[in-house]
């Protein structure tokens, strides 16, 4: 479309106008994040319709993009126009219903503004809430809100300092005798459990066999620990078997030498996949090859086993043939933080290497006290079988809310004892499309897409909870049939066949 002379620059105007005091470029920067203003200032203006790219390419000259071509063309033409699907406000507890704050976008979501409405009793299919413990009231609250009035809020020192609490020795006692390992110890944020735990149990040297689908702080750790990394296909073993035969005959690059040590990093639940670790096998592998494992179960604890102690109790497995056990507390335990776990030598080893454990603040006693209080309710030390309830109560809705949908017609990723479940919705236009028209039914839902995925594989996440009553499941299902003859998401075609009363493979992840 051509300009018309009302809306042509004069000619006393630069040839790029300057959008909310910003001058957007070719690779999505600001000129704040250059240098030579005054450089900036003395070059003459362009003449109307003239030297824009010329003058784009002159002021990018002798620096890096920030962005590359693709993601800037992702960010403008994509991500922008369906931002309003993400960074919605809360305000209320994140348990199965929930209160949003509504906002408005006048600039095609540059820009929100709040309405002052509140969006009450959104059924929430979100949040990692998945025993239920994320709420304001309970034994858990009640003992949270005590120990804030005894410790306070902060502990303001690391735990090699003045910040190791009486609670936190319990907590770490706690966690180990949950996992059935000799020890345990605790940080404040999961991501950070393992990024920068990972650099101190390998380095140069060493080799790190990684899953390809593995989490971001997975990635990073890896990385930031300067070992070799070589990645296999998810959840294949013959993939790693390969990589594990290379590595032991082969040895190190160039030196041939062996490896310092073998390490295989793979996830509980892959959160965007919904699907579970072949754990029997990769630990078999691991033994044949004399390999170490780590495993994080960051989605798997306390949502798979019939105790609720994560995938090693899915399949019955001795928790020692693990020798990194890592977790957090910010799903099903309603808290925040992540663990560490196994012998008592790696965690003496790490107490005094892990920069984690060195430099980071210690955690909140209150958000001690609530992974203490849900964590003795899952092991039923509190005197009730409400945690071992919720635990059942999870595996039923997932088992219900999976094969609803199967029924329905939609394609669903992952193992059909998962939580997480994934439904495709492919195009990447339909990811706006589906979270706004939910959100006007009253269902509050997690869509994916590009790079969480690849650009077309979107996805919308369902995250199930224990909190999350059968007749709360049956209007979602309802919405979501509605939502997806709407967006023509009923992708399967082939004719559902009745369940046989066979034995499942336990590894079975249900897809197209």
């Amino acid at each position: 479309m051509t300009e018309s002379p009302a809306t042509q620059p004069a000619d006393g105007d630069v040839c790029q106008r300057a959008k909310n005091g910003l001058r957007p470029e070719r690779n999505g920067s600001a000129k704040s994040l250059r240098r030579g203003h005054e450089r900036r200032a003395e070059r003459p203006r362009c003449p109307p319709g003239e030297g824009e790219e010329q003058e784009a390419d002159a002021e990018e000259e002798g620096f890096v993009p920030l962005y590359q071509d693709f993601e800037n063309f992702y960010t403008r033409n994509l991500y922008i126009r369906i931002r309003d699907n993400w960074n919605r406000p809360i305000c209320s507890v994140p348990g199965a219903k929930m209160d949003l704050m509504e906002r408005t976008s006048r600039d095609y979501n540059w820009t929100f503004d709040y309405t002052g409405r509140v969006v009450r009793d959104v059924i929430n299919l979100g949040s990692y809430n998945y025993l239920g413990f994320a709420e304001n009231t309970g034994p858990c609250a009640d003992a949270a809100s005590e120990v804030a009035a005894k410790y306070g809020v902060g502990v303001a020192s690391t735990r090699q300092e003045i910040g190791n609490l009486d609670r936190h020795e319990e907590m770490e006692k706690l966690v180990a005798e949950f996992l059935g390992v000799e020890s345990a110890m605790a940080f404040g944020m999961g991501f950070a459990t393992n990024s920068m735990n990972i650099p101190a149990l390998a380095g140069k040297g060493c080799l790190i066999l990684s899953d390809e689908l593995n989490h971001a702080s997975l990635v990073l750790g890896t990385r930031l620990s300067g070992s070799t990394i070589r990645v296999f296909k998810h959840n294949n073993m013959q993939s790693l078997e390969k990589l594990l035969r290379e590595a032991i005959v082969h040895g190190q690059p160039r030196t041939h030498r062996p490896w310092k040590k073998i390490l295989i990093v793979v996830e509980g639940i892959y959160s965007m996949e919904g699907s579970v670790v072949r754990l029997p096998e990769v630990i078999a592998l691991k033994k044949r090859y004399r390999a170490y494992l780590y495993l994080d179960e960051a989605h798997s604890i306390g949502a798979l086993g019939p105790r609720g102690r994560g995938v090693v109790d899915y399949f019955g497995l001795d928790p020692c043939d693990v020798d990194v056990m890592m977790g957090t507390f910010t799903k099903s335990f309603g808290a925040a933080g992540g663990y560490i776990a196994g012998k008592r030598e790696l965690i003496e080893y790490l107490r005094s290497h892990s920069h984690s454990a060195v430099y980071a603040t210690s955690m909140s006693p209150p958000v001690v006290e609530q992974i203490i209080t849900s964590m003795k309710c899952i092991m039923g030390e509190d005197g009730t079988k409400i945690g071992l309830e919720r635990v059942q109560q999870l595996a039923v809705n997932t088992v219900y809310f999976r094969k609803r949908l199967r029924d329905m017609g939609f394609i669903i990723y992952g193992n059909q004892d998962s939580p997480v479940v994934p439904m495709m919705l492919y195009m990447p236009a339909k990811i706006g499309a589906f979270g706004r028209e939910m959100l006007k039914r009253n269902i509050g839902v997690v869509v994916v897409g590009f790079p969480a995925t690849p650009i077309i594989e979107s996805r919308a996440r369902f995250c199930l909870s224990a909190a999350h009553t059968r007749d709360v499941l049956d209007r979602a299902l309802s919405v979501i049939s509605e939502v997806g003859d709407l967006l023509q998401l009923k992708y399967f075609r082939h004719k559902i066949q009745p369940a046989r009363p066979a034995a499942r493979d336990a590894y079975e992840d249900v897809d197209n």
